[in-house]
């Protein structure tokens, strides 16, 4: 009547319980699995682990050892008479300053925009694991004559400035003369002192050269019959006077030199004549603007970023240190040009904020202070009397500046921004560079024109730097079209009247090229054997006045070289670079391999 449950069979019971098992089982399996993958992932957390413990003991002890590196770099540069001064020294380098303010931004488009592709700075080369300049072979040796490594001879004392114990710039020196009376502003000859030259009465022994430019006679060689010399006389042609394009890997031992961090590489296509070596590497906190010597060869003064240095040049050693507490402007401020008094007394500096101070140096005080120019000072000068000083700006006036008087005795204008200045040796002509691509030479008694460079003979571009030859026949300049050139001045005949016709034209008689980059400072070695400039390619020439010819090519800075400068009493020179150092090089002649 009421329905019947039928009860599970024996053999559906154990069917069940087989396939309980079964799943318990499979989920055994893979729990297991599970219980594997924990551990080997444990096991990897724990090599991880390790591996991390091992990195941070390494970075510990790299880290320690670099700061060992640190205060022993640190140390170095307080040795070699740098500042000290906490973090990372020169680890990283501030913006270059903007030169200049006026209508075209004077030389703007040397300082600034470094790496974007324009005329800025040279950028800084790649970081080296290896010692040395990067493309130079380990073979080429550091050697040179003794004589290139010994200091200069005679007494030192760092902190004495009388009279100069050598001969002044350009070769002149010894007592002073008289000076003329207010109102004058006639610069007079200097005494002649010193080892006679070709202009005081010896014969120049190479007919046709300009004077005072006469030479030793080089040793005899063949730089092209060297067994390991791997350039055709064809190749050699095509590469002329830039000698930045030499492979030293091609060149033979005697045609190149190398210190710790930089080269040297000599013209095949000429005997050699000189050797060059690095004496002293001067570090500085920003920009190195300007270097000139004083006019006993003894000390070296430096222009940079609110300050102007003197530093002892037989040791490297700083020994003066200038600069302007009650400036009253923010910011940047550089000095573009720094001058020598001619007795070694006084240190004139132009900077960016339009004043000329006149150093005492002896005390570290300001004994005069010029104001008068609209714009930045580019160039400064002193008179082989020490009574007048030069200056030239970016106003587009060069100013002739009496210290007796305290006050401007001539003011020249021109065009375009003044970018160099130079005072003849005897004081009668004031040259000037400008942007307007022109060199012109005034006599400074009457303020009359009396030459200017320009037309086909002239520079292409901006002229950025002027120096007179020392028997002041002749002048170079150095342009932003990448050219030295050499002028023979008509100024002898010249009255210098009120009244006289025209400036002359002046007479281009070499013209340098072999810079790859704008050529921002050139002077004369005091003898008038030389030429040299530096170029924002980072490099510095040597050139033969006589025939055009570069004798070599120095790289060692790493940035643009902005200044260089001869010491009056020959065989050295300094330069000052956008890698802020300024650096003191000897120069000699070549002894042979």
């Amino acid at each position: 009547m009421y329905p019947h449950r039928s009860q599970p069979t024996p053999n559906r019971l154990g069917e069940l319980l087989d396939q309980v098992r079964a799943e318990f089982e499979a989920q055994a399996h893979r729990s297991n699995d599970y219980d594997q993958q924990l551990a080997t992932q444990i096991h990897e957390m724990e090599l991880v682990r390790t591996k991390i413990f091992q990195l941070e003991q390494t970075h510990l002890s790299m880290k320690g050892k670099y700061e060992e590196e640190i205060q022993r770099l640190r140390h170095e540069l307080e040795q070699r008479g740098g500042p000290a001064q906490g973090g990372h020294a020169g680890l990283s380098q501030p913006q270059p300053p903007v030169i200049g303010h006026g209508p075209r931004d004077l030389f703007q488009g040397i300082m600034a925009g470094a790496g974007q592709g324009g005329p800025g700075l040279a950028p800084p080369p790649p970081p080296q694991d290896q010692q040395g300049q990067s493309g130079m072979p380990g073979h080429m040796q550091a050697q040179g004559p003794p004589s290139l490594n010994q200091p200069p001879p005679g007494p030192h004392n760092p902190f004495t400035y009388g009279q100069p114990q050598g001969p002044g710039l350009n070769g002149y020196g010894g007592p002073q003369p008289a000076s003329p009376g207010p109102g004058k502003p006639r610069v007079g000859p200097p005494a002649l002192r010193g080892p006679a030259t070709p202009q005081q009465g010896q014969a120049n022994p190479y007919p046709g050269s300009p004077a005072g430019m006469a030479r030793p006679t080089p040793p005899p060689q063949n730089t092209l019959l060297a067994h390991d010399f791997q350039y055709t006389r064809e190749q050699l042609d095509q590469i002329g006077n830039q000698l930045s394009e030499l492979d030293p890997e091609k060149l033979p031992p005697h045609l190149k030199r190398q210190g710790e961090d930089w080269h040297a590489v000599f013209n095949p296509r000429v005997p050699r004549r000189l050797d060059v070596t690095l004496e002293h590497n001067l570090a500085h906190q920003s920009v190195v603007c300007c270097v000139r010597f004083s006019h006993d060869g003894r000390f070296v003064a430096t222009g940079c970023n609110r300050s102007a240095q003197i530093f002892d040049v037989q040791s490297g050693k700083q020994v003066c240190h200038l600069q302007d507490s009650a400036t009253t402007q923010d910011g940047d401020l550089y000095i573009r040009s720094v001058c020598f008094s001619p007795n070694g007394v006084y240190l004139a500096t132009g900077a960016e904020d339009k004043i000329i101070r006149v150093w005492d140096i002896a005390t570290r005080t300001i004994r005069h202070s010029f104001a008068g120019h609209d714009q930045d000072i580019y160039s400064l000068d002193f008179a082989s009397d020490g009574r007048y000083i030069a200056s030239g700006s970016g106003d587009r006036t060069i100013r002739m500046w009496d210290i007796q008087e305290n006050q401007c005795i001539l003011t020249l204008q021109i065009e375009d921004g003044v970018t160099t200045v130079a005072i003849s040796p005897d004081g009668r002509y004031v040259a000037a560079g400008s942007l307007d691509k022109s060199v012109r030479i005034w006599d400074t008694t009457t303020g009359v024109l009396v030459e200017r460079t320009e037309g086909e003979q002239g520079h292409k571009d901006s002229v950025y730097s002027v120096a007179f030859a020392p028997g002041g026949t002749h002048l170079v300049s150095g342009s932003l079209d990448k050219t030295i050139r050499m002028w023979r001045l008509n100024t002898q005949n010249f009255q210098g009247r009120q009244g006289a016709p025209g400036p002359k034209s002046g007479e281009c008689i070499r013209v340098f090229e072999g810079h790859k980059d704008f050529v921002l400072s050139v002077a004369l070695t005091p003898d008038g054997c030389w030429v040299m400039s530096g170029s924002k390619d980072r490099g510095v020439q040597f050139w033969d006045p006589e025939n055009g010819q570069a004798q070599l090519m120095l790289q060692g800075h790493k940035n643009s070289v902005i200044s260089v400068a001869p010491s009056p009493t020959g065989g050295l020179f300094a330069t000052g670079s956008g890698d802020m150092k300024a650096r003191i090089w000897r120069y000699g002649p070549y002894a042979g391999p």
